[in-house]
This record gives C-alpha cells, structure tokens and sequence, in this order.
C-alpha cells in the first residue's frame, strides 16, 4: 500500500510538469506567431513621416532628404525663380497640375504651400530615374530658353522649377509634392498633411 502513494505523488508531480512544460512551449509558440503581426521596426521606419530641418538652405540651393525609400527634393527658391514659372505657363504640359500628384492644401502654380520652399518626390514620372537639379538659367546643353528646373538624364525629360513637366517629353505627370507640414519655420514634416498638423 505504501508503493501506491508513492505512484500516486509520483504521477502528480509528473503531471504538473508536464503541464506546465506544456504551457511554456504553448507561450513560447504563440509569442512569434502574434508577433507577425504586428509590422517591424524597419517597416514602421519606411513608412514613417519625416522631420527635416531646413535652416540652412540657402536661396537657390536644393536638399535631398528620404522619405518612404525615395529622394525627396527639398528647394529654396528665389524670387526670380518665382517670377519665371509665370513665363513657362505654355511651355509646360500640366500649368495648374491637374492631372499630377499634390496635396489639395498646396497651390497649384507654385506647388508649394509657401512659393519660396518646393518640395518633390525625385523620381521621374517616366520610368523612375531621378532626375538633376539644374537651376542655372540658359544652360547650354538645356538651350537658351531654360530658366532652370530639373533634367531626367535617363530619357531627357525636363521639369520646371515647381516640377511641371515640359510638353513633348517622355514623363506624363509632374513631379509628385508629397504631404507635408510646417512643424517651424524652419523643419518640415514630410509625410504629414497640412491640415492633418
């Protein structure tokens, strides 16, 4: 008789242990699996807005910062600039950016929520490649009548300073203006809406 009390701890104690190595492996399967899904930290990082201080821009100067894996094209503009995108209103296919990519909040002859800071996705609206900033006027490779803006190497497509594609080129679209925001006067915030902030 003293044998089968003996089993009988035996067998609880057996079964405890078993249990809770059970419940161990259970927790320690289920931990990866509810993991998954949930995104990653470099997922979370790729789709992530932003911030990018542009204090030291100067006029005239361009910025390239990197948003969601792509280049985008931070410019100070200068008053010139801005005076010479009314002269390109025929030149360009899509003046008033109709058919492009841009926020309802940015203005539509500057791209720009204010007309002295551009900023663009820099990828051509053609195959992707990204395109040059070329800001002096009358380059001799761009001809006499360029007034400065960016030249797509790959396939010759040539953009404005607000990024508006010329007619006849092989890009479609104007270059895309990406949500953005004014966090100061000097950092935006590339990925969150205007109206959003």
């Amino acid at each position: 008789m003293s044998n089968d009390g003996v089993n009988a701890g035996r067998r609880r104690f057996l079964v405890a242990a078993t249990s809770v190595v059970g419940a161990a492996g259970a927790v320690g399967a289920a931990v990866p699996f509810v993991g998954s899904w949930f995104p990653s930290a470099k997922a979370k990082a790729a789709g992530a807005p932003v911030k990018v201080n542009i204090s030291k821009i100067e006029p005239g100067q361009q910025m390239v910062a990197e948003w969601r894996g792509q280049p985008v094209f931070v410019v100070r503009r200068t008053e010139e600039t801005l005076a010479g995108l009314d002269k390109l209103q025929g030149a360009v296919a899509d003046p008033q950016s109709e058919a492009s990519e841009q926020p309802a909040y940015v203005d539509p002859k500057f791209r720009s929520i204010k007309p002295e800071l551009l900023i663009l996705v820099g990828l051509c609206t053609h195959l992707g490649c990204a395109p040059s900033y070329r800001p002096e006027v009358a380059a001799a490779d761009l001809g006499a009548d360029w007034l400065g803006g960016y030249f797509c190497p790959c396939h010759g497509s040539k953009y404005d300073m607000a990024g508006r594609v010329y007619k006849g080129q092989p890009a479609p679209l104007n270059l895309p203006v990406p949500p953005h925001s004014y966090e100061t006067d000097d950092v935006i915030i590339i990925g969150v809406d205007q109206e959003s902030a």
